[in-house]
């Protein structure tokens, strides 16, 4: 399988600073992703701003019936402007989520995501992938848009 490559823009209605603030915590993670994955921060980093280099351990059930744990590196980080979080163990053969940031005015900033995954298990992934995980994919995103709205507000108030 060749690796899929998925862009998300979504505007947060909130400064760039705090915007970054909020993204720039993994521990944050928890409130953006669906209640049904199971999502649970392993790694000692609450409070602490992320850091290339940093590995955060979280165990997930990406479909029922199924949990493991999935284990990230922080590669690269751009205060205010970008990070990459990298997949070192878990679910996929490929996991590479580079996160943008550009403020659009004071109180308004832009997060355009940029997603490379490929499923393991190479032609039985191929099948999965256009089965469920390409669904599962888009909708962890969708729900992210959803849970940013709710906490964030969409007036920006």
């Amino acid at each position: 399988m060749t690796p899929r490559r998925l862009e998300f823009s979504t505007i947060v209605p909130r400064s760039l600073a705090e915007t970054w603030d909020f993204f720039s915590r993994p521990e944050n993670l928890e409130k953006l992703t669906p209640p049904e994955v199971k999502f649970e921060l392993l790694s000692p980093v609450r409070g602490v701003e992320m850091y290339e280099g940093m590995i955060v351990q979280y165990r997930v059930r990406p479909f029922p019936g199924f949990t493991t744990d999935w284990i990230t590196e922080i590669t690269k980080v751009d205060p205010h402007h970008h990070f990459i979080d990298d997949q070192r163990v878990g679910p996929f053969a490929l996991w590479h989520h580079q996160h943008h940031f550009r403020m659009r005015d004071q109180h308004t900033t832009e997060m355009l995501d940029i997603l490379h995954y490929q499923a393991p298990l190479g032609f039985l992934g191929t099948v999965a992938d256009k089965l469920f995980v390409h669904k599962q994919v888009l909708g962890i995103f969708q729900a992210r848009e959803k849970a940013i709205k709710e906490l964030f507000g969409s007036d920006g108030g």
